[in-house]
């Protein structure tokens, strides 16, 4: 039953409702008070959070804005929801099981963001471990039931979901990851050590377990083909954007952004080694001692020291990012993951700081700095962290919804694309290298919005393009044009495709989602003519909070810029 009155209030109540029936979901988002407690993953947990959404959403739509705040938190809070309950009625919540963002993942993510300092604080780590088992056999209970339905992963996915949860399991002979995660409290006065090593070790059991669930029950179930189609497609391009678009469209828009993105990056290449490849390009640039860091300690206190850097560069003169968000973390992420970056935010309270954690392949310990450098923009500042930190800081504009659940992918991962592309125009990429770097990275996205909307909607190659003109497009197609055609990583190509495959939709929100941020910066500067400040411009538009592209673009227009 919703008590209350007036959106914000909604707002409000449904965090506590959702976050108490998602405690992972509470954990990842930053939302303090479920630390001990993890989701129910069975299809009674899918129906109990399917009817609350369902409650607030009619709730919502009944209720009259009372000034321009509510009228805007209304109109994301009904996009955002209404898409996670036309998810839900898919059933492409229960079924969810991808190599990179599905409960399997979240499970063993959400224990890297939990207090260690104190034995108070492990003896939560130990509660919400002795519930690891239990929350896993509700997971495979649901996938059950979704395959009954006809609703199975794709075999691809299931392979490598089950080669994740072998590794965190410690496969033979191994230490795993809980048991290696609990090592840390032995240095803890009064922590009970016992028992988080007993129910380390049977986390690390119910992973296992979970492997050999994939392989031998669900995967004879499952089918070999990875595209999901147009309809499922367009659904969950809508949830990653916020947005209507049309695929078409959009992989049309992306050959033209490859190419254009392409010139500008021969150019520099051009400066770097005239007359080479790209591809040899990089090599040289990666045999260049000035880009290299050896180990993992020197390449995690590189990442610290440029994030630093560039957080004291912007602060003041470019952005205002008040002392309370100034705090950012730069971590390497436990083994097991697929290879890449990724940014977790503040807690609420703030107490919990953001963090951003590399996943690297296994055994790596070169890294060539002239990779990574924009990634750091990227993901730290001015990219997710002061995004999102900025949003979490908030609570005096935005409700709790908007502070802590309604982050969208168009929206932030498409602003945190912008900021790397901002940090070139603000002179921090003038080293050659540096910007090779960076226009790398962009190709590279531009080169996801071709990749995925053609793997998934089967779509043929256009004439004009140079690579198998007329052949419809595969994963074997997919993974030959990002290792030919990007200066991407061998491993990090695989694992793209798996990703791709998995997650339908999400890697072209980055570009069409930057796409939106320029178009709203450009018409902002129309509007405003010789008095537009980009500052100022930045500072309003991040202190709207997440939302729909759709509903970015109204609001902007309506003035809210």
């Amino acid at each position: 039953m919703v008590v209350g009155r007036g959106v914000h209030r909604l707002c409000d109540r449904f965090v506590e409702e959702y976050a108490a029936a998602d405690p992972v979901m509470a954990s990842l988002f930053g939302i303090v008070g479920h630390e001990d407690r993890l989701t129910d993953y069975s299809p009674d947990g899918h129906a109990c959070r399917l009817d609350t959404a369902r409650g607030f959403l009619a709730a919502m739509r009944a209720t009259t804005p009372r000034d321009d705040s509510e009228r805007v938190a209304k109109a994301v809070f009904c996009e955002r929801v209404g898409l996670e309950v036309e998810l839900h009625e898919a059933g492409l919540r229960s079924s969810a099981l991808n190599v990179i963002s599905s409960p399997v993942q979240d499970i063993r993510m959400v224990f890297d963001l939990m207090a260690t300092e104190t034995a108070a604080d492990w003896a939560v780590i130990g509660t919400r471990l002795s519930r690891v088992a239990h929350t896993l056999a509700g997971l495979r209970s649901a996938l059950l039931a979704s395959a009954e339905h006809g609703r199975t992963p794709a075999l691809r996915q299931i392979t490598r979901v089950a080669e994740q949860a072998d590794d965190w399991a410690g496969g033979p002979g191994g230490t795993g990851f809980f048991s290696t995660f609990v090592v840390a409290a032995e240095s803890v006065a009064d922590a009970p050590r016992a028992e988080l090593r007993k129910f380390a070790r049977a986390a690390d059991r119910a992973y296992g377990d979970l492997a050999t669930f994939l392989r031998t029950e669900l995967a004879p179930r499952a089918p070999v083909a990875d595209a999901v189609g147009e309809q499922t497609y367009r659904l969950w391009s809508r949830y990653f954007t916020g947005a209507d678009i049309d695929p078409r469209e959009a992989c049309a828009w992306g050959w033209s952004e490859f190419s254009a993105i392409r010139a500008e990056l021969l150019a520099v290449a051009d400066r770097i080694a005239p007359g080479a490849s790209l591809a040899d390009t990089a090599a040289a640039l990666d045999a260049d001692p000035r880009y290299q860091v050896h180990g993992l300690d020197a390449f995690q206190a590189w990442l610290q020291h440029t994030s630093d850097r560039a957080l004291e560069s912007l602060r003041g003169e470019h952005f205002e990012i008040p002392e309370e968000i100034a705090a950012l973390e730069c971590a390497i992420a436990p083994p097991g993951g697929t290879v890449g970056a990724y940014y977790l935010g503040p807690s609420e309270d703030l107490r919990r700081p953001g963090r951003m954690f590399w996943s690297v392949e296994h055994g790596k310990e070169h890294f060539a700095t002239w990779r990574e450098r924009s990634t750091v923009y990227h993901e730290g500042v001015p990219g997710h962290h002061l995004q999102i930190a900025t949003v979490v800081r908030a609570g005096d504009s935005l409700n709790k919804y908007q502070r802590m659940m309604s982050f969208v992918d168009g929206h932030g991962e498409g602003w945190a694309l912008y900021a790397e592309r901002l940090m070139q125009e603000l002179g921090n990429l003038d080293d050659d290298g540096d910007l090779f770097g960076m226009l790398s990275q962009q190709l590279f996205r531009a080169a996801r919005v071709i990749v995925d909307i053609g793997m998934h909607l089967e779509l043929p190659i256009p004439a004009g393009t140079g690579f198998h003109e007329g052949r419809r497009w595969t994963p074997e197609l997919g993974l030959e044009f990002l290792l030919t055609q990007t200066m991407l990583d061998p491993a990090e190509a695989r694992d793209e495709i798996d990703r791709y495959l998995g997650w339908p939709g999400q890697a072209p929100a980055y570009k069409l989602g930057e796409r939106r941020w320029l178009q709203a910066r450009e018409q902002a500067r129309r509007r405003a003519g010789a008095a537009f400040d980009l500052k100022d411009f930045h500072t309003r538009a991040l202190r709207m909070g997440g939302m729909g592209l759709d509903t970015l673009s109204r609001q902007l227009a309506a003035g809210a810029d």
